[in-house]
């Protein structure tokens, strides 16, 4: 499911509420933001029954460049890692 197939369904499911597809996308990017922003400021978002977002670093490591196999070092990034509820593990 893409950003554009999610819209139609939140407008589906908000039925008689939510009439536009502007007004679907409107709420789904406020969601988003609102994660964005949970995670700079507290590094974690919870919601309960769906999953948590946490900020993760992975550190720097030694690799290689699999086209000449040369060792390389690739540096330690700041990620997103998700770990899903039991609610939605048992659903799906």
């Amino acid at each position: 499911m893409n950003k554009a197939q999610l819209v139609e369904a939140v407008q589906k499911h908000l039925g008689v509420k939510v009439t536009s597809k502007a007004a679907a996308e409107r709420a789904v990017d406020a969601v988003l933001a609102s994660v964005r922003k949970g995670l700079r400021s507290d590094r974690e978002v919870q919601l309960v029954g769906f999953g948590t977002f946490a900020q993760a670093v992975r550190p720097a490591r030694r690799g290689f460049n699999p086209h000449t196999r040369k060792p390389m070092k690739i540096p330690a990034i700041r990620t997103v890692r998700f770990k899903a509820a039991a609610d939605l593990r048992d659903s799906t």
